[in-house]
Protein backbone atom coordinates (compact mmCIF):
# COMPACT_ATOMS: atom_id res chain seq x y z
CA UNK A 1 0.00 0.00 0.00
CA UNK A 2 1.29 3.42 -1.13
CA UNK A 3 2.00 6.12 1.65
CA UNK A 4 -0.63 8.81 -0.53
CA UNK A 5 -3.29 5.99 0.81
CA UNK A 6 -1.92 5.42 4.17
CA UNK A 7 -1.74 9.52 4.22
CA UNK A 8 -5.59 9.83 3.43
CA UNK A 9 -6.56 7.07 6.24
CA UNK A 10 -4.59 8.92 8.87
CA UNK A 11 -6.09 12.15 7.58
CA UNK A 12 -9.69 10.19 7.91
CA UNK A 13 -8.72 9.39 11.67
CA UNK A 14 -8.56 13.28 12.75
CA UNK A 15 -11.91 13.10 11.99
CA UNK A 16 -12.92 10.33 13.73
CA UNK A 17 -10.98 11.40 16.94
CA UNK A 18 -12.40 15.02 16.91
CA UNK A 19 -16.20 13.35 17.04
CA UNK A 20 -15.44 10.53 19.48
CA UNK A 21 -13.84 13.95 21.78
CA UNK A 22 -16.50 15.69 21.11
CA UNK A 23 -19.07 13.10 22.06
CA UNK A 24 -17.58 11.39 25.07
CA UNK A 25 -17.03 15.16 26.59
CA UNK A 26 -20.91 16.27 26.07
CA UNK A 27 -21.59 12.57 27.24
CA UNK A 28 -19.89 12.85 30.68
CA UNK A 29 -21.45 16.31 31.05
CA UNK A 30 -24.81 14.79 30.22
CA UNK A 31 -24.11 11.55 32.10
CA UNK A 32 -23.17 13.15 35.14
CA UNK A 33 -26.33 15.44 35.65
CA UNK A 34 -28.34 11.96 34.43
CA UNK A 35 -26.94 9.72 36.84
CA UNK A 36 -27.57 12.36 40.06
CA UNK A 37 -31.14 12.73 38.92
CA UNK A 38 -31.98 9.02 38.34
CA UNK A 39 -30.53 9.06 42.47
CA UNK A 40 -33.13 11.46 43.32
CA UNK A 41 -35.42 10.35 45.43
CA UNK A 42 -38.40 11.89 43.49
CA UNK A 43 -39.76 9.82 40.94
CA UNK A 44 -40.32 13.14 38.82
CA UNK A 45 -36.54 12.93 38.35
CA UNK A 46 -36.11 9.28 38.65
CA UNK A 47 -38.52 7.91 36.18
CA UNK A 48 -37.22 10.04 33.32
CA UNK A 49 -33.50 9.65 34.18
CA UNK A 50 -33.99 5.72 34.32
CA UNK A 51 -35.91 5.90 30.96
CA UNK A 52 -33.45 7.89 29.27
CA UNK A 53 -30.89 5.35 30.13
CA UNK A 54 -32.93 2.49 29.43
CA UNK A 55 -33.76 3.14 25.84
CA UNK A 56 -30.04 4.72 24.72
CA UNK A 57 -28.61 1.78 26.49
CA UNK A 58 -31.29 -0.22 24.89
CA UNK A 59 -31.71 0.38 21.53
CA UNK A 60 -29.09 -0.25 19.06
CA UNK A 61 -26.72 2.45 18.42
CA UNK A 62 -26.96 2.25 14.26
CA UNK A 63 -30.53 3.00 15.30
CA UNK A 64 -30.31 5.45 17.06
CA UNK A 65 -28.03 7.38 15.11
CA UNK A 66 -30.43 7.04 12.00
CA UNK A 67 -33.52 8.27 14.12
CA UNK A 68 -31.76 11.04 14.89
CA UNK A 69 -30.78 12.12 11.03
CA UNK A 70 -34.25 11.36 9.88
CA UNK A 71 -35.89 13.28 13.45
CA UNK A 72 -33.76 16.41 13.50
CA UNK A 73 -34.79 17.57 9.31
CA UNK A 74 -38.52 16.51 10.81
CA UNK A 75 -38.44 18.90 13.53
CA UNK A 76 -37.52 21.95 11.25
CA UNK A 77 -33.61 21.53 12.46
CA UNK A 78 -31.84 21.67 9.35
CA UNK A 79 -28.28 20.59 10.59
CA UNK A 80 -25.38 19.23 8.93
CA UNK A 81 -24.75 15.14 9.50
CA UNK A 82 -21.56 15.62 11.49
CA UNK A 83 -24.14 17.32 14.48
CA UNK A 84 -26.67 14.25 13.74
CA UNK A 85 -23.68 12.03 14.34
CA UNK A 86 -22.44 13.63 17.38
CA UNK A 87 -25.70 13.98 18.75
CA UNK A 88 -26.17 10.51 18.16
CA UNK A 89 -23.25 9.33 19.81
CA UNK A 90 -23.18 11.84 22.73
CA UNK A 91 -26.92 10.57 23.73
CA UNK A 92 -25.14 7.25 23.45
CA UNK A 93 -22.64 7.47 25.65
CA UNK A 94 -24.33 9.83 28.52
CA UNK A 95 -26.03 6.50 29.12
CA UNK A 96 -23.71 4.32 30.24
CA UNK A 97 -21.30 6.79 31.40
CA UNK A 98 -24.61 7.88 33.61
CA UNK A 99 -24.61 4.29 34.89
CA UNK A 100 -20.75 4.00 35.56
CA UNK A 101 -21.18 6.91 37.43
CA UNK A 102 -24.12 6.26 39.05
CA UNK A 103 -22.22 3.58 40.50
CA UNK A 104 -19.51 5.61 41.95
CA UNK A 105 -22.36 7.86 43.37
CA UNK A 106 -23.31 4.94 45.10
CA UNK A 107 -19.98 4.30 46.52
CA UNK A 108 -19.16 7.58 48.35
CA UNK A 109 -18.23 6.49 51.94
CA UNK A 110 -21.14 8.02 53.90
CA UNK A 111 -19.50 9.10 56.79
CA UNK A 112 -17.94 12.22 54.17
CA UNK A 113 -21.51 12.87 53.63
CA UNK A 114 -22.66 13.00 57.04
CA UNK A 115 -19.20 15.26 57.64
CA UNK A 116 -20.44 17.48 55.29
CA UNK A 117 -23.54 17.72 56.75
CA UNK A 118 -22.12 18.79 59.95
CA UNK A 119 -19.43 21.32 58.57
CA UNK A 120 -23.01 23.14 56.91
CA UNK A 121 -22.17 22.31 53.31
CA UNK A 122 -25.40 22.36 50.92
CA UNK A 123 -26.36 19.81 48.82
CA UNK A 124 -25.21 21.38 46.19
CA UNK A 125 -21.75 22.11 47.59
CA UNK A 126 -21.88 18.25 48.67
CA UNK A 127 -22.47 17.34 44.95
CA UNK A 128 -20.04 19.09 43.49
CA UNK A 129 -16.83 19.45 46.08
CA UNK A 130 -17.52 15.94 47.36
CA UNK A 131 -20.10 13.31 45.73
CA UNK A 132 -18.60 14.04 42.16
CA UNK A 133 -15.28 14.48 42.41
CA UNK A 134 -15.00 10.94 44.01
CA UNK A 135 -17.20 9.14 41.82
CA UNK A 136 -15.70 10.47 39.10
CA UNK A 137 -12.46 8.87 40.28
CA UNK A 138 -14.05 5.76 41.26
CA UNK A 139 -15.49 5.15 38.00
CA UNK A 140 -12.98 6.45 35.85
CA UNK A 141 -11.75 2.92 34.34
CA UNK A 142 -15.10 2.56 33.43
CA UNK A 143 -15.47 5.55 31.77
CA UNK A 144 -11.86 5.12 29.97
CA UNK A 145 -13.35 1.78 28.94
CA UNK A 146 -16.56 3.45 27.44
CA UNK A 147 -14.47 6.35 25.53
CA UNK A 148 -12.57 3.29 23.89
CA UNK A 149 -15.65 2.12 22.87
CA UNK A 150 -17.38 5.08 21.85
CA UNK A 151 -14.15 5.54 19.58
CA UNK A 152 -14.61 2.06 18.02
CA UNK A 153 -18.43 2.78 17.56
CA UNK A 154 -17.83 6.06 15.92
CA UNK A 155 -17.36 3.50 12.27
CA UNK A 156 -21.37 3.67 12.57
CA UNK A 157 -21.70 7.60 11.55
CA UNK A 158 -20.41 6.57 7.95
CA UNK A 159 -23.77 5.72 8.14
CA UNK A 160 -25.01 9.80 7.83
CA UNK A 161 -22.62 10.73 5.06
CA UNK A 162 -19.85 11.57 7.39
CA UNK A 163 -16.34 10.20 6.06
CA UNK A 164 -14.03 8.69 9.35
CA UNK A 165 -11.35 6.38 9.17
CA UNK A 166 -13.84 3.52 8.64
CA UNK A 167 -15.56 5.00 5.89
CA UNK A 168 -12.41 6.29 4.29
CA UNK A 169 -10.78 2.65 4.06
CA UNK A 170 -14.39 1.71 2.27
CA UNK A 171 -14.20 4.01 -0.29
CA UNK A 172 -10.07 3.23 -0.74
CA UNK A 173 -10.52 0.02 -1.03
CA UNK A 174 -13.33 0.12 -3.42
CA UNK A 175 -11.48 2.19 -5.75
CA UNK A 176 -8.28 0.47 -5.31
CA UNK A 177 -9.33 -3.41 -5.09
CA UNK A 178 -6.89 -3.44 -2.11
CA UNK A 179 -9.52 -4.31 0.91
CA UNK A 180 -7.15 -6.25 3.27
CA UNK A 181 -4.44 -3.70 3.22
CA UNK A 182 -6.51 -1.03 3.81
CA UNK A 183 -8.56 -2.90 6.19
CA UNK A 184 -5.58 -3.76 8.13
CA UNK A 185 -3.80 -0.59 8.18
CA UNK A 186 -7.55 1.23 9.34
CA UNK A 187 -7.33 -1.55 11.83
CA UNK A 188 -4.04 -0.75 12.91
CA UNK A 189 -4.45 2.82 13.31
CA UNK A 190 -7.71 2.13 15.38
CA UNK A 191 -5.57 0.15 17.86
CA UNK A 192 -2.75 2.72 17.84
CA UNK A 193 -5.38 5.17 18.87
CA UNK A 194 -7.15 2.98 21.80
CA UNK A 195 -3.68 2.42 22.79
CA UNK A 196 -3.14 5.95 23.53
CA UNK A 197 -6.12 6.59 25.24
CA UNK A 198 -5.73 3.34 27.48
CA UNK A 199 -2.12 4.74 28.23
CA UNK A 200 -3.44 7.91 28.88
CA UNK A 201 -5.90 6.82 31.21
CA UNK A 202 -3.86 5.10 33.07
CA UNK A 203 -1.26 7.51 33.80
CA UNK A 204 -4.27 10.01 34.89
CA UNK A 205 -5.30 7.51 37.12
CA UNK A 206 -1.72 7.30 38.96
CA UNK A 207 -2.69 11.17 39.58
CA UNK A 208 -5.61 10.17 41.94
CA UNK A 209 -3.36 8.17 44.15
CA UNK A 210 -0.78 10.32 44.39
CA UNK A 211 -1.54 10.91 48.12
CA UNK A 212 -2.30 6.90 48.70
CA UNK A 213 0.01 4.25 50.28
Amino acid sequence: MSWKLFELLIQASFSTILISVISISLGLAIGMIVSAVTLSPSPALSIPGRTFVSFFRGAPLLVQLLLIYNLLPALGLNVPSIVAAITGLTLCTAAYQAENLRGGFQSVPRGLLEAADMAGLSPMQQFWRIRAPIAFRLAFPSLVNEAIMILKASSLVSVVGIVELTRMAQDLAASTYRPIELFAAAGLLYLIINWLIAYGGSLFERSFRWGRP
